[in-house]
Formats: C-alpha cells, sequence, structure tokens
C-alpha cells in the first residue's frame, strides 16, 4: 500500500518554528478532504487542521493562530507550518486524507519542542 511520507520534524524550543511536509503518496491533495493528524505520547491521534478539496480549512482550537495548513496542488504536497511552538505541540505528526483510513498512515515525523 503507498503511503504518504512526512517530514520536517525536529527538536525545537518554546517559541520556534517549523514546516512540515507531506509527499502525499496514495491520495490526491485537490481531490481528497487532507488533514494532519498528531499523536502525543500515550494518547489517540488527535486532529490538528484540515484541507478540504474545495480549500475550507480549520484547525483545533489549541493550534488556531500558531498553524498553517496549505497544499501545493502540483506537486501533491500537503503542508503545516507551526510557529511560536508550545511543549504541548510535541508528538508524532502524520498526513492523511479526512476522515483517515487506517491502511493509509504514514511513519510520521517526530517533533519535540523543549522549555
Amino acid at each position: 500500500q503507498v503511503r504518504p511520507v512526512e517530514s520536517g520534524g525536529a527538536l525545537v524550543r518554546v517559541g520556534g518554528s517549523l514546516r512540515l511536509s507531506c509527499e502525499a503518496f496514495g491520495h490526491i491533495v485537490n481531490w481528497n478532504d487532507m488533514a494532519w493528524y498528531r499523536r502525543v505520547s500515550g494518547l489517540e491521534r488527535e486532529l490538528v487542521a484540515y484541507i478540504t478539496a474545495s480549500g475550507m480549512i480549520n484547525y483545533v482550537d489549541s493550534v488556531k493562530g500558531r498553524f498553517t495548513i496549505s497544499r501545493e496542488d502540483a506537486e501533491n504536497m500537503l503542508y503545516l507550518q507551526m510557529n511560536n511552538l508550545k511543549p504541548a505541540d510535541t508528538g508524532v505528526y502524520f498526513c492523511i486524507r479526512r476522515p483517515p483510513l487506517d491502511a493509509l498512515w504514514g511513519q510520521g515525523t517526530q517533533v519535540t519542542v523543549s522549555q
């Protein structure tokens, strides 16, 4: 099964920024509703942000004003710009269609925000 490949995660200090990228293998970003999820240690994956095929965007309340989801249709890429990072943003970030299909989860990319 072809799955997305996420990248861009890193160790960053509080207040820092990261840009996550996703090669959306197995998806077509402007045909599918696409989303970023994250898994915080010991918890279930949570929806962070999504963009619909028509371009409507929404975010979980905890990241509003700090994160920006975008896509590049020609390259079939999905992005997540993350600013003013907080320790609570630490986790593994995944891109996938929304709603997700279990067979399409990729490996994710680790984001660690330190004090």
